[in-house]
């Protein structure tokens, strides 16, 4: 009867460490949400660092220069 009840808590804790097994190796990589980001893996930080360069401080420059442009181009048609 020892050998029976032995035989099962080997049986269930082969079955626990199996699933426990399964369930982490599906979960490894995958992406995650912490904090309210989205990681895209557990490997983030060892990820190469992207840089941006400074751009224009007023970002629609040329919509602004074709504006004016165009303003002026509309006055001399006016005279």
């Amino acid at each position: 009867m020892e050998n029976k009840m032995n035989t099962q808590w080997i049986t269930r804790g082969t079955i626990g460490t199996l699933a426990l097994a399964a369930l982490l190796a599906t979960n490894t990589g995958c992406q995650v949400s912490l904090n309210g980001q989205t990681l895209p893996s557990p490997y983030y930080l060892q990820d190469d660092v992207q840089y941006f360069p400074a751009g224009p401080e007023f970002k629609l420059s040329r919509e602004a220069a074709a504006l004016q442009a165009a303003r002026a181009e509309e006055k001399r048609n006016q005279r």
